[in-house]
């Protein structure tokens, strides 16, 4: 019988990262793998025994909303594992589960691998220490985290980061343009609202706001008004968006499953914080960063945070090198602003691609996956 690995993610991003991990360690070793996930993991062969989507949600206040699809799913995979006796659990980043699934996991004899380590030498650096005692191995993806959890007495490998090499646009500006309609020679907005419906419901409507702002006034450098794209990751309701689109009186393109063109098409975009926003640097497209959180959360939150900045491009560079509007700073005004300030500046766009650049040379070299299936295959051996 073949070994077997429980691999889970808990969001999109995460479903991404391990089905790409799945197809790499399917390469080098025969194994069945289980867990939970999404489309992207099913499609590379792991058997989902719980969709991410029953419990991906951030927030402290949002948490508690969805305990009963977190407990459920928490116990299917405990159940599964029991079951199927896996070597090794190999959980995907979403800290405020799957620090509780090892927890549960360690005691069935199960050796607990975190790939893509969280960032908490952001916010709750103590908790490292929870690592330490449930985690057999740490792949971290930024140079720094090694250090980090390394002095922590964390058994960890530096990968690199698993976006490096894999983001490319399929179509070219123009293309995409003709494709949506849209005029290559005009200035195009781009709109990345986030992976989960409450980001979305949270961002949306005041990213449509901003754009109904930035239409009040000609661009210095084109008489012509912009165009707005919004990209949607895979798996959300698209009506939902077509709605707020409709309310908002903003004639938008709503593309899905087309993040990496319409990006690269971009004069420049306004980013959800998260993944996409190493995306963008990786695309090389001037952004701004916004997020928003409940009222509640933020204040629970606040005084966890052990850092200055919020966006993984000015964590990653160790300065800003993007404006960041969070929480009540997020407002229609303060992002139109901002977006007119890039596109009438070709300087600014030009100064924040050199620090774009920056961030880029420090994600590591292209691999990452491939290097964190042969640490993985080594603990099986």
């Amino acid at each position: 019988m073949p070994p077997t690995l429980l691999l889970s993610a808990g969001e999109a991003s995460g479903d991404m990262y391990a089905a790409r991990l799945a197809t790499e360690i399917k390469k080098r070793a025969k194994v069945e793998i289980f867990g939970m996930g999404g489309e992207q993991m099913r499609a590379a062969g792991v058997d989902v025994v719980t969709d991410y989507r029953e419990v991906s949600v951030l927030g402290i206040t949002e948490i508690i909303s969805h305990l009963p699809s977190l407990v459920r799913a928490m116990r299917k995979l405990v159940s599964a594992a029991r079951q199927r006796k896996p070597v090794l659990a190999i959980l995907t980043d979403f800290p405020g589960f799957h620090l509780r699934l090892a927890r549960k996991l360690k005691p069935l004899g199960v050796k607990n691998v975190y790939y893509v380590c969280p960032q908490f030498w952001a916010w709750r650096p103590w908790r490292v220490r929870v690592v330490r005692r449930r985690f057999a191995k740490a792949l971290c993806i930024f140079p720094f985290e090694e250090e980090f959890y390394g002095k922590a007495g964390v058994p960890t490998k530096f990968i690199g980061h698993p976006l490096v090499g894999m983001v490319n646009a399929t179509l070219s500006r123009t293309q995409f343009a003709e494709k949506h309609g849209l005029d290559p020679a005009g200035a195009i907005v781009v709109l990345l609202p986030g992976s989960r419906m409450g980001e979305i419901a949270r961002h949306l409507p005041t990213m449509l706001a901003a754009c109904a702002e930035l239409r009040k006034t000609n661009l210095r450098e084109t008489t012509q008004q912009p165009a707005f794209v919004i990209a949607v990751a895979p798996g959300i309701d698209l009506s939902h968006i077509n709605r707020l689109v409709t309310a908002s009186g903003i004639c938008a393109v709503v593309v899905q499953n087309e993040t990496y063109d319409a990006l690269a098409a971009a004069d420049v975009a306004l980013v959800c914080s998260g993944t996409a926003t190493i995306e963008a640097a990786l695309l090389d497209v001037p952004i701004a960063v916004v997020y928003r959180v409940t009222a509640l959360t933020a204040i629970l939150a606040k005084p966890l945070v052990r850092t200055k900045f919020f966006s993984m491009v000015n964590l990653i560079a160790g300065r800003q090198v993007v404006t960041e509007l969070i929480q009540e700073k997020f407002t229609a005004e303060a992002a139109a602003q901002e977006l007119r300030r890039l596109l009438d500046s070709e300087d600014a766009r030009a100064s924040l691609r050199t620090g774009l650049a920056d961030v880029r040379e420090k994600l590591g070299p292209p691999g990452a996956v491939e290097r964190a299936a042969d640490a993985i295959v080594q603990l099986l051996r």
